[in-house]
This record gives C-alpha cells, sequence and structure tokens, in this order.
C-alpha cells in the first residue's frame, strides 16, 4: 500500500493544478500525511523520486503527461497512475473529476500494476557517445528542414535488414505502437509485449514493411544522408545528427508500471473506443 505519494501536474493543462491540490487535501484528509502537490517541472519533485522518498506518482495530464512521468519514475522504480485532463488517453487510467471513487482502492492497494517495456537509445559518432536517452514510446530519426527524403541504413545486432529511403525511421516499444508509429502505418501491440517496433515514415521506393524484432536485440540506423537529419525521442525537441552518425535503440535495464484498475481487457476497450472516434484509421470498428 502506498504511504508516500507524489502528485504531480502538466503545468500546460488548464486547471491540472487546481485539481491536484484537491487530490492533495482529499489524501490528506483520508489519513494520509506524505502526499505533496507539484508540477512535474519541479526540481524537488525530481529529486524526491530519485531519493526513493515516493511510493507512487499520480500524473495529471494526458499521455504526453505519462510519457514523462514514465521517464522520470521507470529508473526508480516508482508506479505511475494516470488521470486523464486531456482528451483520449491510451496510457491513462481515471478520467477527470472521477478519481475520488478510486481513493480508497488506491490506499488499500487494491490495484495491479502492468509493467511496459522501454528503450535506452544513444547517439554515436564515432567512439563518442553524444547523447542518451530513456525512451517511453519511440526513438526517430527524421528529415530535417530539408523538404526531401534521406537515407537511413538499420542493423540488427551487427546485422543488416535494410536500407530506407523515406523521411524518417521508427524504432518503437510496444506503448509506442499506438502513437507515431500507428499514424506512420504501423500496427497495434498490446503494452504486455516486449519487443521493438521498426517502421518507415513515408519510405520512397523502398522497404515499406514494419519489422516486428524480439527484446534482446540492438538496433543501429546508419545516418547516410548528407541533407539534414535529427532525432527525437518521444516527441522531445529534436538533436541534429550528421552523415555517419549512429543511433542506437535496444531495451533497457527497467521499465515503468502503471497502476490498473481495471483488468487487462481495458487496453482493448480503449481501442475499440480509438477505433470508434476515428473511422478513418483504416482499422474494423467490428
Amino acid at each position: 500500500m502506498p504511504q508516500r505519494i507524489a502528485i504531480a501536474w502538466n503545468p500546460d493543462v488548464p486547471d491540472a493544478d487546481r485539481e491536484a491540490r484537491e487530490m492533495e487535501s482529499a489524501l490528506r484528509a483520508a489519513g494520509l500525511s506524505e502526499v505533496h502537490a507539484a508540477s512535474l517541472q519541479d526540481a524537488a519533485l525530481h529529486a524526491s523520486v530519485g531519493a526513493g522518498a515516493v511510493d507512487l506518482l499520480v500524473a495529471l495530464g494526458g499521455d504526453g503527461t505519462m510519457l514523462r512521468a514514465g521517464r522520470l519514475c521507470g529508473p526508480n522504480h516508482v508506479p505511475v497512475l494516470g488521470i486523464n485532463m486531456g482528451r483520449f488517453g491510451f496510457l491513462m487510467e481515471v478520467e477527470r473529476g472521477q478519481w475520488r471513487d478510486f481513493l480508497s482502492p488506491l490506499l488499500a492497494g487494491h490495484f495491479r500494476l502492468e509493467d511496459r517495456m522501454m528503450l535506452q537509445a544513444e547517439h554515436w559518432r564515432g567512439d563518442t557517445c553524444l547523447n542518451a536517452w530513456t525512451v517511453m514510446n519511440e526513438v526517430v530519426v527524421c528529415r530535417g528542414k530539408d523538404v526531401r527524403p534521406i537515407r537511413l541504413r538499420a542493423c540488427v545486432d551487427g546485422y543488416q535488414l535494410a536500407t530506407y529511403v523515406a523521411d524518417g525511421l521508427i524504432a518503437a516499444t510496444p506503448t509506442g505502437s499506438s502513437a507515431y508509429a500507428l499514424a506512420a502505418g504501423g500496427p497495434i501491440m498490446p503494452p504486455e509485449l516486449r519487443n521493438i517496433l521498426i517502421i518507415p515514415v513515408a519510405p520512397h521506393l523502398s522497404v515499406d514493411r514494419a519489422v516486428i524484432l524480439s527484446e534482446g536485440v540492438c538496433v543501429t540506423i546508419h545516418v547516410e544522408s548528407r541533407y539534414d537529419t535529427v532525432v527525437s525521442v518521444d516527441g522531445q525537441n529534436p538533436e541534429q545528427v550528421l552523415e555517419g552518425d549512429l543511433i542506437k535503440a535496444y531495451a533497457g535495464d527497467h521499465g515503468v508500471s502503471f497502476v490498473r484498475f481495471q483488468d487487462a481487457g481495458y487496453f482493448y476497450r480503449n481501442l475499440t473506443a480509438y477505433m470508434e472516434q476515428n473511422p478513418t484509421s483504416g482499422l474494423p470498428l467490428r
């Protein structure tokens, strides 16, 4: 049962801070003394999670908020409960205005933890690692300001998989399969799977199929384009990559745990709701 709860809101979501303060008051009224509400960008919050002073983090916002919360909490083994303050959310568990109904089961420990795979991504130039990231959804290598396709070569454990001439290439987790990878025409993967999905973005006269790889492989994307190319993780600000650079992606040493009150069928109920809201997705409604 969680005894130390942090409530983190997305400062860009209207009323999320007010909702977080109300939840903090409700939890204190229920007898919990170690509960604190703060912006997800708050440095003290990050320090508390990193120091092991938090048993559970409640994230108020949308799916993007859950991605940021997951990258913070996953390495520190802190489970995350998502309160949806946005529109449709694949990752969120409780809808806005309904969280009071879940306080008692939360404090009693009547929930399950759903483990999600995460990736580790690295940007290499020669023998130097320029940057490394923890990835919840996807790492994307794509064209920058030049409106022309780029050439990328993908290898798996050192063996060549394919060469792509495309707008970009996505390496996604099962969680990320319902995000940018889905928009690029990739398959939707159940969250409990532990695979890496490779999908090109707008391929030009080259391989246009998604490839699902096993968890234990290392994917290396070789940049073979002289045109402006960038790498982005989970939709964050892009970083420039040069011809000859490598982007590596592989399963991380840790995942992230999401708090679930629903049974495992929630994913398919959400999927059905998504398809009914987006009939042009090309997916069958029944």
